[in-house]
């Protein structure tokens, strides 16, 4: 870790400029503030998110390069677009948000541990009640088996989490995700890290700078905050995400 000290944030006017962070750990930019929508949307806004374990105090990070995919840009292979033409899951949109971050925050191995802590949680649900939170969901016989969240900023949509526990459950959420967010005229989605899985799903690396100018473009225009209507899922056609 570089000894080069991070600010402590006391306002959310104190939050410095995204390039200030660190190369080591790769995008550390401060630390302290909270959790509140005041706050969030500051962060979100400059390119910055929140990510920190237990124990720890509140982390803001925003790593150069940072991974984004355009929501025309994803690559549905040829499993992925077997499972739409079957349409094995059905698919809601904002149904039971809680439901999904709870889920996305459960250890994927035994004894493992989340970064999702009831805290974050409690963020996340409380930018849903106002509208910035959505959710994906894929059900099997009613029981939630995938799907994923994040904030919706303008035209930027900030991916948080996604989980599956039937194979490709969370592929189908964000299929649906990148259709819907098209159709409303949304630029991106900021998947924050770089993962292998995600690159192969379309997701490609852009200079911190870039991604830092885009948004200032992306979060100054669009719909406004609000929940997203069921009938969004259903007017989603499979057959074309899979063609």
């Amino acid at each position: 870790m570089s000894t080069r000290k991070i600010p402590w944030l006391e306002a959310p006017a104190d939050f410095p400029a995204a390039h200030t962070a660190l190369a080591h750990p790769n995008g550390l930019v401060a630390a302290g503030g909270e959790l509140t929508p005041e706050w969030l949307l500051a962060a979100y806004r400059r390119g910055i998110f929140p990510w920190f374990s237990d124990g720890d105090p509140i982390l803001w990070w925003s790593p150069d390069p940072r991974l984004v995919l355009p929501p025309r840009e994803m690559r549905i292979h040829r499993s992925l677009r077997r499972v739409l033409r079957q349409r094995r899951f059905e698919v809601r949109v904002d149904d039971d948000f809680a439901a999904v971050v709870a889920a996305c925050a459960a250890p994927r191995e035994p004894g493992g541990g989340t970064w999702i802590l009831p805290v974050m949680q409690a963020a996340y649900r409380r930018m849903f009640e106002l509208g910035y939170a959505h959710c994906i969901e894929c059900r099997r016989d009613g029981r939630l088996v995938g799907g994923l969240y994040g904030l919706a900023i303008g035209r930027a949509f900030f991916g948080e989490s996604m989980f599956s526990i039937e194979t490709d459950a969370s592929k189908v959420a964000l299929a649906h995700l990148t259709h819907l967010l098209d159709d409303k005229g949304f630029a991106v989605i900021d998947c924050q890290m770089t993962t292998s899985h995600l690159l192969s799903l379309g997701g490609r690396e852009i200079s911190r700078d870039a991604f830092c100018a885009g948004l200032e473009r992306w979060t100054a225009a669009g719909e406004a905050p609000g929940r997203w209507p069921a009938e969004l899922a259903q007017s989603i056609d499979w057959l074309e995400l899979a063609a």
